[in-house]
């Protein structure tokens, strides 16, 4: 069990205390987390890492209901609360009074590990919406591979699926999204 997992369940247990040392233990991870995700953000992003992993740290700590199974879940979940967050300031940039006009990208590297970093985030939350109410499995497999970092092995895992099933499921979705994407673009 890691250090992670211990606090989670002092967390859930009641200790007031574990909030302060859980930011402790994984503030060094998200940090890297965010920086990476923001990596891949237009240039003249406005959002730093630093304030993602707060804004990310006080949702997932703001929602009484979490339960986390161990750490993995945890940075999972954290992965998701980036995304979301990422998602809303593009959202927000992309309103008319914010400049809109965002140009969609395609998805055109089938064999890559992670989704191209010069990716429209809208256009992709747009399509794994669309992906989730077909497959909830694929695109929250695709949500861990891609905001989490995880390998598909880990993310097979967190899921409850085999590497073999994992790796299907990651080809499949690639290639879902990619069309997905690329009518978007045709339908501007």
């Amino acid at each position: 069990m890691t250090d992670v997992t211990r606090i989670l369940e002092d967390l859930q247990g009641g200790d007031d205390r574990a909030t302060d040392r859980l930011l402790s233990a994984v503030y060094g991870e998200l940090r890297r987390l965010a920086a990476s995700k923001l990596s891949r953000e237009p240039p003249g992003q406005t959002l730093q890492a630093t304030a993602l992993v707060h804004e990310a740290y006080l949702r997932l700590l703001g929602d009484e209901a979490a339960k986390w199974a161990n750490s993995v879940h945890f940075f999972a979940a954290a992965a998701e609360a980036m995304r979301r967050i990422l998602v809303e300031s593009a959202r927000r940039k992309a309103r008319i009074k914010h400049g809109g006009g965002r140009q969609r990208r395609e998805v055109d590297e089938a064999d890559a590990i992670l989704l191209p970093e010069s990716l429209d985030l809208i256009a992709l939350d747009e399509a794994l919406e669309r992906l989730t109410v077909d497959d909830k499995v694929k695109a929250d497999l695709v949500k861990l591979r891609y905001f989490a970092g995880l390998t598909v092995e880990q993310a097979g895992r967190v899921l409850g699926i085999s590497r073999a099933t994992a790796d299907r499921y990651w080809t499949f979705a690639r290639a879902w999204l990619y069309n997905e994407m690329r009518k978007g673009d045709e339908a501007d």
